[in-house]
């Protein structure tokens, strides 16, 4: 288990992309600068999707060019197609995510393209990407969408998520990311899935996972994650989240509660508790009438609270 772990906020993409309520950009930025300040350094800030579809995201490209303004901060964003994408690098995005629901029936609900429609937009994202200078790069990554079962076909056959992974990596994707866009995770699933997309893939492709909490398991299927070696973890303030074309799919893993998990088992985060609670506070008054999630929240931090970046080195072998 690595003792550093990154957390990706997806909160200003996934967040709010369910929300009847589009956010100003004056609130975002606010929002997106203070998670920064508390020590999380990637965020994804948004999604280069026609405003008609995701009228909440449709000022992402001035996002970008805010966040980009913030030092040490890997700015990320998802795109459906090749046009996404040349917007998100014009932009200056430093991070691409491409979506490619295993299931197809939610692939043409969500993209409103079959697999092998995604995949050419993915070999056509390659070439843009590698039509840069090095330096001008952004990492591009593919994401299997409703990788542990979907809410409109089940269970999805392993041989079908294999074969798509191996795609992605064919198509030109540095790295293949896992999600549960439908909350159907469990946490001998997630040790299967790592497991079965790393032999396609190679283990250094294989880092990340997005969760859901809709069945109360996103963090057990955090420690399965960890078991399984990744070292990466979306998760969004507050909980908010869910995708709109994934009926019953609600509740992003909440990034407070997440935070505290990992700083308690001694895996530095570099985020500071504190600082990343005071930050509801922009949610809270934006969005008085939407429900935040977290239990460390409510509760506060346990008397004597130490956070890993705080504790002597041999504590955090120890732990880890």
């Amino acid at each position: 288990m690595a003792s550093q772990i990154l957390i990706s906020e997806v909160g200003p993409r996934d967040g709010l992309q369910n929300l009847a309520q589009v956010l100003p950009p004056a609130v975002k930025k606010a929002w997106i600068a203070a998670e920064a300040a508390a020590g999380v350094t990637e965020i994804e800030v948004g999604s280069f999707v026609p405003a008609k579809l995701l009228p909440q995201l449709a000022d992402t490209a001035e996002i970008v060019a805010f966040a980009r303004t913030i030092p040490g901060l890997t700015v990320a964003v998802l795109v459906p197609n090749a046009k996404g994408a040349a917007a998100a690098i014009a932009a200056g995005a430093h991070k691409i995510t491409l979506p490619l629901s295993v299931s197809e029936t939610h692939s043409l609900a969500n993209l409103r393209r079959t697999h092998e429609q995604v995949l050419a937009e993915a070999r056509a994202i390659a070439d843009l990407i590698a039509a840069l200078p090095v330096e001008q790069r952004p990492h591009f990554e593919g994401s299997l969408s409703t990788v542990f079962g979907c809410t409109l076909e089940g269970t999805i056959p392993d041989a079908q998520v294999m074969r798509l992974a191996e795609a992605l990596m064919q198509a030109g994707c540095d790295e293949i990311g896992l999600a549960d866009t439908t909350g159907y995770a469990d946490p001998a699933g997630v040790r299967h899935m790592v497991r079965m997309v790393r032999d396609v893939a190679g283990a250094a492709a294989v880092t990340g996972i997005h969760l859901h909490n809709t069945r109360g398991l996103g963090l057990a299927n955090v420690l399965a994650g960890l078991d399984a070696g990744l070292t990466t973890f979306d998760s969004s303030l507050g909980g908010l989240g869910g995708c709109p074309f994934a009926p019953g799919a609600s509740g992003n893993i909440v990034t407070e509660d997440l935070v505290f998990m990992l700083e308690a088992m001694g895996l530095d985060t570099g985020i500071d508790i504190p600082k990343l609670l005071a930050t509801r506070a922009i949610l809270a008054e934006a969005l008085p009438d939407e429900p935040l999630y977290g239990f460390v929240p409510d509760a506060g931090l346990p008397l004597g609270f130490v956070p890993a970046i705080a504790r002597p080195q041999h504590e955090l072998e120890m732990a880890v």
